[in-house]
């Protein structure tokens, strides 16, 4: 309500180099508009396979730290809740840092930068769920959760710059939409499946959700790929939008 009263709603594309329609689009016409750019067609899969892999692997990590490494619900909480605030405010600032910097006016840096920073830490989220030791879990877990918030704001960045200012907002609710389902619906599922699955079939016991977070670890790896390859027209689907 504060907003409403007090923010005007400002003119769509007024900073950009030219105007665009200031109607908002239907959603129609910015599916079949996404659908002819092939950069924002690999950033939203590349954020919606990485929302799937990150968080769907945090949603049910607190749960791993009680059945393999022996916590209860209060220390697990204990130790992931500082991660998240310290951490993960971090990774937010340095994506934002970094994205004011000189090089990051070509997109293309930006996507790669991206691509790199996912598949990387894709190799600690592997081993987090290898290691027999709470405190190398620990240390793991400071790498892997920083990248969890690392790659949100750029993302939606890029997708801003590939579609008309009247699409914008659109593009913006199909992305998070499609990464919600990602990581609210199937990654949660799945890996209960899975591990109740493991345990069932192959008597895995309690290190059966150990299992199938690292069934789905390597994800990581090709929502990297979705990222990196959004760079090789990004600039090109960026002169078309304008």
């Amino acid at each position: 309500m504060i907003v409403w009263l007090t923010v005007r709603e400002p003119r769509r594309g007024q900073l950009d180099s030219t105007t665009s329609a200031q109607q908002p689009s239907t959603l129609l016409a910015t599916l079949r508009f996404i659908a002819g750019q092939r950069s924002a067609v690999h950033l939203l899969l590349g954020g919606s396979v990485a929302t799937f892999w990150s968080w769907g692997l945090m949603w049910w990590t607190p749960t791993f730290l009680q059945r393999s490494h022996h916590l209860t619900v209060g220390q697990a909480g204990q130790l992931l809740g500082p991660m998240h605030l310290i951490a993960g405010t971090a990774g937010t600032l340095l994506a934002g840092w970094l994205m004011g910097r000189r090089a990051a006016a070509d997109p293309r840096y930006v996507a790669r930068l991206l691509g790199w920073v996912t598949a990387l830490t894709t190799i600690p989220s592997i081993i987090l769920y290898c290691v027999l030791s709470k405190q190398a879990a620990t240390v793991l877990l400071w790498i892997f959760v920083p990248a969890v918030y690392f790659y949100i704001g750029p993302i939606l960045g890029l997708l801003q710059n590939v579609v008309p200012a009247n699409m914008r907002a659109t593009a913006c609710a199909i992305l998070l939409f499609i990464a919600n389902v990602a990581n609210l619906v199937l990654a949660p599922q799945l890996i209960g499946w899975l591990s109740d699955w493991f345990a069932g079939s192959f008597g895995a016991g309690q290190e059966s959700l150990r299992w199938a977070l690292l069934l789905l670890a390597p994800t990581g790896f090709w929502a990297g790929w979705h990222l990196w390859t959004s760079g090789a027209t990004i600039r090109e689907d960026e002169a078309r939008t304008t």
